[in-house]
């Protein structure tokens, strides 16, 4: 079964940076897109290593990207015994739209040379 997924929306938030066990970086963000003429779907896009690094340095609250990668849906029990569950995304590639130039070199325009 195939499982590849590709959006283009706007960051609803600064990327979030941590640390997994292994020192590993990993950053996540709530993407806004398009789910109708007139409606607004969000998912939460986790990316690792270097494009969490490249993550944190470009993007903001607000830029415009494309991401493509696959779906993760996970299942857990809440102390309380409710079950919950969620489907995130892990970007394997991301394209900026539009941002407002943070973290590109003076004079590099975003969207020049792409940083990936």
């Amino acid at each position: 079964m195939l499982n590849s997924v590709v959006l283009a929306g706007n960051l609803g938030n600064d990327p979030d940076i941590h640390f997994n066990s292994e020192g590993e970086s990993i950053a996540s963000f709530n993407l806004a897109f398009r789910a109708g003429k007139k409606k607004t779907g969000w998912i939460k896009v986790t990316c690792f290593s270097r494009l969490s690094e490249i993550c944190e340095k470009h993007l903001h609250k607000g830029a415009k990207i494309a991401v493509s990668g696959v779906l993760d849906h996970s299942q857990w029990e809440t102390n309380e015994g409710v079950k919950r569950s969620a489907i995130q995304m892990i970007a394997n590639n991301i394209e900026f739209i539009k941002t407002d130039g943070r973290g590109f070199a003076e004079g590099q325009a975003p969207g020049e040379e792409t940083p990936f």
